[in-house]
């Protein structure tokens, strides 16, 4: 089988179980780039690191999963974090520092980070990551955008990030089914080919030209849904990327609808597995 890899760019934290005194390493982009490797397809990850303990713990764990993190930025303070707890396998944030050195430190990607990132099959990345402002300077690398809005979004941030993202992922569960259609439609109209829309245990939704498709949730028993969408995520990127070996093209339409329907099928499998490991994908280490 011929070899592709994709690059996730963006947020990476430490989530403080708080009830359990130990800490996960985690973040959407962070978490896309360990998970393509459980997919087994290479990845690799470029972000923002601080210079504190956590920050030397996820590079360690980074480089315990071989991910490179050659082009990452270091900076002086507090790396990002977020303080959760879990409610009968829930989720719940209790707080953040925003992503800490993150949010004060632009991107400023240079020619050789541009030429670094055309090598990958897909660019993932989301909006913790504070990276709108670059995702003119990423699209000119050529190589498909993935996004993340989880679940905060308006009809200024989609019109902000939509025109440059091929893929764009939206947290539904907290919408009708009429506001789900309604705003996944608003993303395609603004730019993104293909629009998911998750909606947790009810499974996920799919917009590309006219078609809808429907996937439903895998069961399971539920340890901890931390990292449940972004695993969705990356099994349906890496299932779209070998299914298209290795170019992701938008335009046969029947062609593309049955590659998404596979993929939908795979990313459902792959965070029903995701579901029943503590933490985003385990490494627990006690908090600091």
């Amino acid at each position: 089988m011929k070899q592709y890899k994709v690059i996730g760019i963006g947020d990476n934290v430490v989530d403080k179980y708080i009830h359990q005194g130990i800490m996960y390493p985690g973040g959407n982009a962070l978490n896309f780039s360990v998970y393509a490797t459980m997919c087994k397809m290479e990845s690799a990850y470029l972000g923002k690191f601080g210079s504190d303990e956590v920050a030397r713990y996820i590079g360690q764990v980074l480089d315990e999963l071989t991910i490179d993190r050659s082009h990452c930025r270091e900076y002086e303070g507090e790396n990002g974090y977020a303080r959760v707890t879990l409610e009968d396998g829930e989720r719940l944030f209790l707080g953040s520092n925003k992503g800490g050195i993150a949010k004060e430190n632009a991107w400023k990607f240079t020619e050789t980070d541009l030429n670094y990132i055309k090598q990958f099959a897909v660019i993932h990345t989301s909006l913790n990551s504070y990276i709108e402002q670059d995702l003119t300077v990423l699209r000119e690398t050529g190589i498909p955008i993935s996004y993340d809005f989880s679940v905060r979004w308006n009809d200024d941030y989609l019109e902000q990030v939509c025109r440059y993202v091929d893929i764009s992922f939206l947290s539904c569960s907290h919408l009708t089914a009429e506001e789900r259609e309604r705003e996944m439609r608003k993303a395609q109209r603004l730019g993104s080919k293909i629009v998911v829309g998750t909606v947790g245990e009810n499974g996920s939704y799919t917009l590309f030209g006219d078609q809808w498709i429907y996937q439903p949730a895998d069961s399971t028993e539920a340890v901890d849904t931390m990292g449940a969408g972004d695993s969705y995520i990356t099994a349906f990127l890496v299932e779209m990327i070998r299914s298209s070996e290795g170019r992701i093209e938008f335009d046969q339409e029947s062609e593309m609808l049955r590659k998404i329907k596979t993929s939908m099928g795979k990313g459902a499998e792959f965070a029903s597995q995701i579901c029943r490991i503590n933490g985003a994908f385990g490494f627990g280490t006690p908090l600091v």
